[in-house]
């Protein structure tokens, strides 16, 4: 079976019974299906896959530390996708959340990646909403401190992420 057809039944069966995470998902995917584009041929389907498995770490049955981006990408390891788990991994500033959850050394263990595929799928994760839809940055960021709380990991991560990441 090919990267993104597995991407895409793994996603389905582990974020479709976690309410609005799978329409969240669904929006990054057809972001970055029409953003492939602009990639390497040879990386498209990594990055559609990538868009695929970003959040899949908050299936229950996948955590390990807590905090959604490992715990996705050690399972995505575990299925020998080590290109793949390092994009999961590192998506959207997590190093800042991972830090505020006290699991950098986790996060350390996967490979940071400095290229289009990676700065494309923090853009398509941060620029769709929860329900899939396309908003900006901002209404992103605003949209998570409202679900989770100002003082949470998450928006204490996205916030300090914040300038790195409009850099992208």
């Amino acid at each position: 079976m090919d990267l993104v057809r597995w991407a895409a039944r793994e996603a389905e069966r582990r974020l479709s019974p976690l309410g609005p995470r799978w329409a969240h998902t669904q929006g990054v995917v057809a972001r970055a299906r029409a953003l492939a584009v602009t990639v390497a041929p040879a990386d498209r389907d990594l990055l559609i896959a990538a868009a695929y498995l970003h959040d899949v770490g908050y299936d229950p049955a996948l955590q390990a530390t807590g905090f959604h981006a490992v715990d996705g990408a050690l399972w995505i390891r575990s299925h020998g996708h080590e290109r793949l788990a390092g994009l999961v991994a590192h998506h959207s500033g997590a190093r800042f959340e991972a830090e505020a959850r006290g699991v950098i050394d986790a996060l350390a263990e996967f490979q940071t990646e400095r290229s289009a595929v990676a700065d494309l799928l923090t853009y398509c994760d941060l620029t769709t909403g929860i329900d899939g839809e396309e908003i900006t940055p901002a209404a992103r960021l605003a949209d998570v401190e409202q679900r989770h709380g100002a003082d949470s990991d998450v928006s204490r991560g996205l916030h300090a992420a914040a300038q790195e990441l409009a850099e992208l």
